[in-house]
C-alpha cells in the first residue's frame, strides 16, 4: 500500500515542478539594437559599428583601430588595449539571454617569446556577477587570425523586454623576451577587428 501511494504521488510531483527554462540560439522577435555607448584606448569615438547579424544570432562588434604592441622602444601602455561598451538591447517580452560564445577576427604579427591574449568581461546593469573569457597564442606567428572561444558565461540578463550588456574587449602582450616584438592589429582583408558576440536565450 505504501509502495502504490507513493507511486500514486508521482504525476502530482511531477506536475507540480517547475519547468527548466528552454534554451535557444535564434533571438525573439523585435531583437535590435537601441542604443550603444563606448570608450577606452582601443576604441576612439567613431571607431566602433555595433549592429545585429542578420540571422539573429551573434552581435558583430567591429574596431577600425584596435591595435597593441609590444617590443623594444614601444610605450609599456601600448601592450594592453580595451573598450568598454554598453549594448541596449531590445526584443520581445518575457526573455532573458546571455553570451554562449566569442569569435576574433585580426591580425598579429609576433616574435618568439610574445604571447597575445584576446577576450572579454561581460556583466549586465542591475545585476551584481561578471564573467569573463579569454583566449591566448603564442608567437612566432604572422597574419590574420581567427580565434573561438567557445565558453559559455553563467550570467544571464534580468527577464524582461530590455536588457543592457555590459563588455570589456580586451586586446593584450605579454612576452618573455626584452628584445621581442609584436603587435595585434586589424586584419589585412577589410582592415578591421572583429568581435563577434553569440548569444543563447531562454523564456522566463
Amino acid at each position: 500500500m505504501k509502495v502504490a501511494s507513493c507511486l500514486a504521488l508521482l504525476p502530482a510531483l511531477a506536475l507540480a515542478a517547475p519547468a527548466a527554462p528552454v534554451e535557444r540560439d535564434v533571438a525573439p522577435p523585435g531583437f535590435t539594437v537601441h542604443g550603444t555607448a563606448y570608450g577606452g584606448t582601443g576604441c576612439p569615438q567613431g571607431t566602433l559599428k555595433v549592429k545585429v547579424s542578420p540571422d539573429g544570432k551573434f552581435l558583430p562588434l567591429v574596431f577600425d583601430n584596435f591595435v597593441a604592441s609590444i617590443g623594444p622602444g614601444e610605450d609599456i601602455t601600448r601592450q594592453r588595449q580595451n573598450c568598454q561598451i554598453a549594448l541596449d538591447l531590445l526584443y520581445a517580452p518575457g526573455y532573458s539571454f546571455s553570451v554562449l560564445s566569442s569569435k576574433y577576427v585580426g591580425y598579429a604579427k609576433l616574435d618568439a617569446g610574445v604571447t597575445a591574449t584576446v577576450g572579454a568581461t561581460y556583466y549586465f546593469s542591475g545585476k551584481p556577477n561578471q564573467d569573463q573569457t579569454f583566449v591566448s597564442f603564442d608567437g612566432p606567428v604572422e597574419g590574420d587570425y581567427v580565434k573561438y572561444d567557445n565558453e559559455a558565461i553563467s550570467v544571464w540578463s534580468p527577464c524582461g523586454s530590455e536588457g543592457i550588456l555590459n563588455v570589456n574587449s580586451e586586446i593584450r602582450l605579454t612576452s618573455n623576451n626584452a628584445r621581442a616584438s609584436g603587435v595585434l592589429t586589424t586584419d589585412r582583408i577589410d582592415t578591421k577587428f572583429t568581435h563577434n558576440i553569440y548569444l543563447r536565450w531562454r523564456q522566463c
